[in-house]
């Protein structure tokens, strides 16, 4: 299985500009800028590779973890999980320092020393979180 994704970019890194777009047709030509990734501090002006990076690990993360919950017997109710990523300026420019995941889960019948065991294996093992082995990956479970 393969999964496409594309970027065109145009002009200089701090003028130009790129559209994204993704073979599922969720997104088609979204714009995207050095003001949209680095100036934009609350998101509105447009999307940037981090903000993706955090919404495939979020949905990869929770994914994983309702197979894990239901092949214990403990089917969730519901999973919100928030994908914070930490981008930073390094040396030698920026760098993804770590991602945090918040995660808040109503699982019936399951106890909390369960319930953290089976969260922290997926994520260890959800595919997003292998690719991104070489990046620091904090999990805060919360059983509601």
């Amino acid at each position: 299985m393969i999964r496409k994704s594309s970027a065109v970019w145009t002009g200089d890194g701090p003028h130009g500009s790129g559209a994204l777009t993704m073979q599922s047709g969720v997104f088609q030509d979204q714009p995207y800028s050095f003001k949209t990734r680095f100036e934009s501090q609350d998101g509105k002006a447009g999307t940037n590779p981090e903000e993706l990076l955090g919404a495939a690990h979020a949905g990869c993360f929770a994914m994983a973890l309702a197979f894990a919950l239901g092949q214990a017997g403990h089917g969730p109710e519901r999973l919100a999980v928030i994908a914070n990523v930490h981008f930073v300026k390094a040396d030698r420019g920026f760098v993804i320092e770590k991602i945090d995941l918040d995660l808040r889960a109503n699982v019936p019948g399951l106890d909390e020393s369960a319930f953290l065991e089976i969260a922290e294996a997926a994520k260890r093992d959800c595919p997003i979180s292998k690719a991104l082995a070489a990046t620091p990956i904090a999990l805060s479970a919360t059983l509601e």
